[in-house]
């Protein structure tokens, strides 16, 4: 009966030891017999706390975005040990950890250009935040791509003035 419902919750989703272990244990098999059973689900390689932590730390920073205190903490809340979770984060370095950041604040920031600077900046750090990463990385991202996105509009703006506007006016004209 414990294979059964092991190899079922692992057909639907992967999951942690400590996550199929309190499975077996709500449906009321014996600590023994889950304990051996999902031991022999390990020693096949039906269940790898460490790869299973790897793909979660890829797809929730590449997918949500997550910084690696959230992704770290949740980990830890599905029964993951602290030595595989340290080794799934250390695959995020803080320039990647930064970099997702940016590309986080570049899409809402498009959202957000009808707001004054203070508001935009106070809603894309607070986005930010509650993604996990830390208020100083946080500002630092915001002002960065705030600044660039604001070059860009006055590069936009330079452009358009005068007789480029008219020179583009004519390019559509063709």
């Amino acid at each position: 009966m414990a294979r059964t419902i092991l190899l079922r919750r692992l057909t639907a989703a992967p999951r942690t030891r400590s996550e199929l272990r309190g499975d077996l244990l709500a449906r009321g098999i014996p600590e023994d017999v889950a304990d051996r059973v999902l031991d022999r689900f390990v020693e096949v390689g039906l269940i790898d706390d460490t790869v299973y932590s790897r793909m979660w730390v890829e797809s929730r920073h590449r997918s949500r975005g997550s910084a690696r205190s959230v992704l770290g903490q949740e980990l830890r809340r599905k029964g993951v040990a602290v030595e595989i979770v340290d080794e799934a984060l250390s695959v995020i370095d803080v320039e990647a950890e930064r970099a997702r950041a940016a590309e986080l604040v570049r899409v809402k920031a498009r959202g957000l250009s009808r707001l004054d600077t203070q508001a935009r900046t106070r809603r894309l750090v607070g986005m930010l935040q509650r993604r996990g990463y830390p208020p100083g990385l946080a500002f630092s991202v915001v002002r960065d791509v705030l600044q660039e996105v604001g070059d860009e509009a006055e590069m936009l703006d330079q452009i358009c003035d005068g007789d480029d506007a008219e020179a583009l006016d004519d390019a559509g004209d063709d």
